[in-house]
């Protein structure tokens, strides 16, 4: 093994195009997860005892239910662009042939790492998406809360074009990618959530401003972006509340009744503004198109 090489575990872990330094991370409440996945591998005592929201949210199995409708078998090679601290990638190792993760910061690589050490079919290169160079096609691709992020690490004039257009090129033919993201207009940011990256109400509604560097899209949006690189057949799922902790995932095949919206969204690390119940505004949706516009966020599927 040579020295852009580790193993934890089972699981291999590439530093070949790291660059020293985590461009991205929730601050030194990561040190804290780390320690805890490496000495346990249950972590619902660690969870209930820490008043940190960001331990609940890295460490949560509830994380996973968004994987888990995805059409994986083990016959697929997955890449899982942007796995964080590793919230889905059990659950898409449980599933896959292989898991090959990207992912910008060596500490949450370590977390993830740890927390999977037993599963051999796990692989994660640590550093920016542009930098690494894929030798292989992927029958199945994610992207979980990372498109909205594009602006940062895709040096473009069109980055999320760009991004969408050169993952769309490392698919095999007839290929998936799953992207999970806020929809913009979800109904929780009109009923006084705030905007999900910048914490500030509207953002989104309003369109965001150019030096606001995050950006999500409403429906109609994403799919005028897949069509413009090429992706013709896409189904859209709207979880609820929202993807981060799905309880239910509804499809067009499968969409929710009345009674079903019995959960206000949440800003879930700080208070929110009630400017209407939005479960009542959801109910009243219904069997309408609409409850497509104004659900809080989108799981699409893409085949190539």
């Amino acid at each position: 093994m040579n020295q852009n090489e580790m193993t934890i575990g089972k699981v291999r872990l590439n530093l070949e195009y790291y660059k020293g330094e985590d461009l991205y991370s929730d601050g030194d409440i990561e040190d804290e997860i780390l320690e805890i996945v490496k000495r346990s591998e249950v972590y619902d005592k660690a969870i209930a005892d820490s008043d940190r929201f960001e331990v609940f949210y890295h460490l949560s199995k509830e994380r996973e239910m968004i994987a888990r409708i995805m059409d994986i078998t083990k016959k697929d090679k997955v890449l899982e662009i942007g796995a964080g601290c590793g919230a889905v990638t059990g659950a898409l190792a449980e599933m896959a042939g292989s898991v090959e993760c990207v992912e910008l910061s060596k500490r949450r690589s370590l977390i993830n790492a740890y927390r999977h050490k037993d599963c051999d079919n796990i692989q994660i290169d640590i550093g920016n998406y542009e930098d690494i160079p894929f030798n292989k096609k992927y029958s199945v691709i994610t992207l979980i809360g990372v498109l909205e992020y594009a602006g940062y690490y895709i040096h473009s004039q069109e980055p999320y074009k760009d991004f969408l257009a050169d993952v769309r090129s490392k698919m095999t033919d007839g290929g998936l990618l799953y992207i999970a993201i806020e929809n913009r207009l979800g109904m929780k940011y009109f009923a006084g959530c705030k905007e999900d990256h910048l914490g500030k109400e509207f953002a989104g509604i309003e369109g965001y401003e150019a030096r606001d560097g995050v950006r999500t899209f409403s429906y109609y949006e994403l799919i005028e972006l897949f069509k413009s690189v090429g992706f013709s057949e896409y189904e859209f799922y709207y979880p609820y509340p929202d993807y981060k902790f799905p309880h239910a995932i509804y499809s067009d095949a499968y969409l929710p009744q009345s009674g079903c919206f019995v959960e206000k969204g949440t800003n879930y690390t700080s208070s929110r503004k009630q400017i209407f119940d939005e479960t009542r505004a959801f109910d009243s949706l219904v069997m309408k198109d609409e409850f497509k516009i104004f659900s809080n966020s989108f799981l699409v599927a893409l085949r190539k």
